[in-house]
This record gives C-alpha cells, sequence and structure tokens, in this order.
C-alpha cells in the first residue's frame, strides 16, 4: 500500500473506532449527573455526530482499497496475513450494514438488535485490524537486515 492510502486507513480506522468507543461509552455507561439530563455525558451528541460524519470516510477508504489492495492481495493467493484480511472484509459487512441499519430502524427492538450487531461486529473487526497491523509489524522485524 502506498503510504497516503496507509495513513487515511490509520486515520479514518482511528477516528470512527474513536468516536464509536466514546459515544458507547457514554451512551451505556455513563451516568448522568443531572437526574433530567436528556444524554449521560455533555460531550455524548458531539460524539455521535463525529461518528456518523467520520464514518463514511471509513467507507471510501475501504472503496479505495478494494481495487488497489485487497482485490489484488486476494487473487494472488499470498498467505502473509490472508486470513486476518479476509476477516476484515468478512467483518466489515455487518459492520456496516448494522451501522447504517441502526441509524434508519424505527422499531426500538430493531434498533437494539442493530445496535448489538454493530457492537460486536465493530469490536471484532477492530481487534482483527489490530492483529493485520501487528503481524505486519511482526514480519518487518523478523526479515533479516542488510
Amino acid at each position: 500500500m502506498k503510504g497516503a492510502d496507509v495513513a487515511m486507513t490509520y486515520a479514518a480506522v482511528a477516528l470512527v473506532a474513536g468516536s464509536g468507543f466514546a459515544y458507547g461509552w457514554m451512551l451505556y455507561v455513563a451516568e448522568p449527573t443531572d437526574e433530567f439530563a436528556l444524554v449521560n455525558h455533555p460531550w455524548q451528541p458531539t460524539m455521535h455526530l463525529l461518528h456518523v460524519v467520520t464514518a463514511p470516510m471509513f467507507v471510501f477508504v475501504l472503496g479505495l482499497l478494494w481495487p488497489t489492495h485487497i482485490m489484488p492481495k486476494l487473487r494472488s493467493g499470498a498467505s502473509a496475513r490472508r486470513r486476518s484480511g479476509i476477516g476484515l472484509v468478512a467483518l466489515a459487512a455487518p459492520m456496516l450494514a448494522s451501522g447504517y441499519a441502526v441509524q434508519v430502524s424505527v422499531a426500538a427492538a430493531w434498533r437494539t438488535a442493530f445496535a448489538w450487531a454493530h457492537g460486536i461486529s465493530s469490536v471484532l473487526f477492530l481487534l482483527v485490524f489490530v492483529g493485520h497491523l501487528a503481524t505486519r509489524i511482526g514480519s518487518r522485524s523478523a526479515a533479516p537486515r542488510a
């Protein structure tokens, strides 16, 4: 991957994951200081907005990587980091679909189901992404130096 592609990928994942985890913590873990508050944390609406606004950046990066990185690696049959790469592609689909669905669902039960699906697939995606990067770093350090 080119340096700009790598930088955009890291930035997109960091922004979406960071805002998503912050929003999730504020929504499900934080407790409001005022019993009449509409949100659990004053930054909760901002984190939600940041997550929803940066998610298309991630989708753009995924689309950018599809013809330049993902498909060539799948076609080449290269085994290095293949399992984690396939895992990332497989987890991206439910993560993106459930992220969209949680925004547009009307029924509370469906919204809850989509939120769970989005949270679980997102955490798994991030863990596999970190593993994908760790194997890259590990392969670089194991390479003989000239």
